[in-house]
Protein backbone atom coordinates (compact mmCIF):
# COMPACT_ATOMS: atom_id res chain seq x y z
CA UNK A 1 0.00 0.00 0.00
CA UNK A 2 1.20 3.45 -0.57
CA UNK A 3 1.83 5.87 1.62
CA UNK A 4 -1.43 8.32 1.08
CA UNK A 5 -1.27 12.12 1.33
CA UNK A 6 -3.67 14.46 0.31
CA UNK A 7 -3.39 16.06 -3.34
CA UNK A 8 -1.87 19.67 -3.83
CA UNK A 9 -0.58 19.84 -6.88
CA UNK A 10 -1.74 19.23 -10.68
CA UNK A 11 1.37 16.65 -9.80
CA UNK A 12 0.25 15.19 -7.05
CA UNK A 13 -2.91 14.90 -8.77
CA UNK A 14 -1.58 13.18 -11.60
CA UNK A 15 0.38 10.76 -9.79
CA UNK A 16 -2.94 9.65 -7.81
CA UNK A 17 -4.99 9.13 -11.57
CA UNK A 18 -2.12 6.64 -12.60
CA UNK A 19 -2.47 4.85 -8.90
CA UNK A 20 -5.78 4.71 -8.72
CA UNK A 21 -5.85 3.24 -12.67
CA UNK A 22 -3.60 0.69 -11.37
CA UNK A 23 -5.32 -0.16 -8.97
CA UNK A 24 -9.08 0.60 -9.75
CA UNK A 25 -9.99 -2.75 -10.01
CA UNK A 26 -8.96 -4.29 -6.47
CA UNK A 27 -11.03 -6.21 -4.13
CA UNK A 28 -12.82 -4.08 -1.66
CA UNK A 29 -11.78 -4.92 1.62
CA UNK A 30 -8.26 -5.42 0.56
CA UNK A 31 -5.51 -3.09 1.42
CA UNK A 32 -5.43 -1.95 -2.53
CA UNK A 33 -9.60 -1.80 -2.63
CA UNK A 34 -8.83 0.28 1.00
CA UNK A 35 -6.75 2.38 -1.05
CA UNK A 36 -8.31 2.88 -3.88
CA UNK A 37 -11.63 4.01 -1.90
CA UNK A 38 -10.00 6.53 0.22
CA UNK A 39 -7.42 7.47 -3.39
CA UNK A 40 -11.23 8.26 -5.03
CA UNK A 41 -12.05 10.69 -2.23
CA UNK A 42 -8.78 12.45 -2.55
CA UNK A 43 -9.11 13.34 -6.19
CA UNK A 44 -12.87 13.82 -6.25
CA UNK A 45 -11.99 16.87 -3.51
CA UNK A 46 -9.19 18.09 -5.44
CA UNK A 47 -10.64 17.99 -8.36
CA UNK A 48 -14.06 19.85 -7.06
CA UNK A 49 -11.62 22.57 -5.49
CA UNK A 50 -9.60 22.94 -9.10
CA UNK A 51 -12.13 22.06 -11.53
CA UNK A 52 -15.48 23.34 -10.54
CA UNK A 53 -18.57 22.76 -12.74
CA UNK A 54 -21.13 25.21 -12.76
CA UNK A 55 -24.60 24.72 -12.14
CA UNK A 56 -26.81 24.82 -15.66
CA UNK A 57 -29.17 27.36 -16.15
CA UNK A 58 -32.80 26.79 -16.27
CA UNK A 59 -32.97 26.34 -19.97
CA UNK A 60 -29.75 24.43 -20.01
CA UNK A 61 -31.85 21.98 -17.54
CA UNK A 62 -34.81 22.06 -19.63
CA UNK A 63 -32.70 21.15 -22.67
CA UNK A 64 -31.13 18.26 -20.82
CA UNK A 65 -34.29 16.91 -19.68
CA UNK A 66 -35.74 16.81 -22.98
CA UNK A 67 -32.70 14.98 -24.26
CA UNK A 68 -33.18 12.46 -21.61
CA UNK A 69 -37.20 11.79 -22.24
CA UNK A 70 -36.34 12.52 -26.39
CA UNK A 71 -38.94 15.21 -26.26
CA UNK A 72 -39.15 17.78 -28.63
CA UNK A 73 -39.78 21.71 -28.23
CA UNK A 74 -43.67 20.98 -29.20
CA UNK A 75 -43.46 18.30 -26.16
CA UNK A 76 -43.30 21.31 -23.69
CA UNK A 77 -46.18 23.00 -24.39
CA UNK A 78 -48.50 21.84 -22.18
CA UNK A 79 -46.12 22.64 -19.46
CA UNK A 80 -45.17 26.22 -20.70
CA UNK A 81 -48.46 27.13 -22.59
CA UNK A 82 -48.08 27.23 -26.24
CA UNK A 83 -45.30 26.45 -29.16
CA UNK A 84 -44.80 30.18 -29.17
CA UNK A 85 -44.01 30.18 -25.47
CA UNK A 86 -41.89 27.63 -25.68
CA UNK A 87 -39.76 28.60 -28.69
CA UNK A 88 -39.35 31.83 -26.28
CA UNK A 89 -38.62 30.09 -23.15
CA UNK A 90 -35.67 27.81 -25.25
CA UNK A 91 -34.15 30.87 -26.88
CA UNK A 92 -34.16 32.97 -23.59
CA UNK A 93 -36.48 35.45 -24.84
CA UNK A 94 -38.98 35.10 -22.28
CA UNK A 95 -38.12 34.71 -18.57
CA UNK A 96 -40.11 30.86 -16.72
CA UNK A 97 -43.12 32.12 -14.30
CA UNK A 98 -43.42 29.89 -11.22
CA UNK A 99 -46.66 28.66 -12.78
CA UNK A 100 -44.16 26.91 -15.56
CA UNK A 101 -41.22 26.14 -13.15
CA UNK A 102 -44.46 24.32 -11.10
CA UNK A 103 -45.47 22.48 -14.42
CA UNK A 104 -42.04 21.55 -15.21
CA UNK A 105 -41.25 20.20 -11.71
CA UNK A 106 -44.25 18.08 -11.14
CA UNK A 107 -44.52 16.87 -15.09
CA UNK A 108 -40.89 16.52 -16.07
CA UNK A 109 -39.34 16.26 -12.69
CA UNK A 110 -36.62 19.02 -13.24
CA UNK A 111 -35.36 19.69 -9.44
CA UNK A 112 -36.66 22.97 -8.42
CA UNK A 113 -32.85 23.85 -7.84
CA UNK A 114 -32.16 23.98 -11.56
CA UNK A 115 -34.54 27.02 -11.66
CA UNK A 116 -32.41 29.03 -9.50
CA UNK A 117 -29.25 29.03 -11.71
CA UNK A 118 -28.96 32.19 -13.60
CA UNK A 119 -26.03 33.57 -15.93
CA UNK A 120 -25.51 36.44 -18.43
CA UNK A 121 -28.44 36.56 -20.62
CA UNK A 122 -30.73 34.45 -18.86
CA UNK A 123 -31.00 37.40 -16.23
CA UNK A 124 -34.14 39.24 -14.87
CA UNK A 125 -33.54 42.31 -17.85
CA UNK A 126 -35.84 44.31 -15.43
CA UNK A 127 -32.97 44.24 -13.21
CA UNK A 128 -30.95 46.05 -15.58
Amino acid sequence: MNTLRAIKTEKDHTAALGRMENIFDARPGSNEGNEAEVLMILISDYERMHYPVDAPTPVEAIKFRMEQLNLLQKDLAPYLGSATRVSEVLNGKRQLTLNMIAALHSGLGIPLASFLQTKGKERNHSED
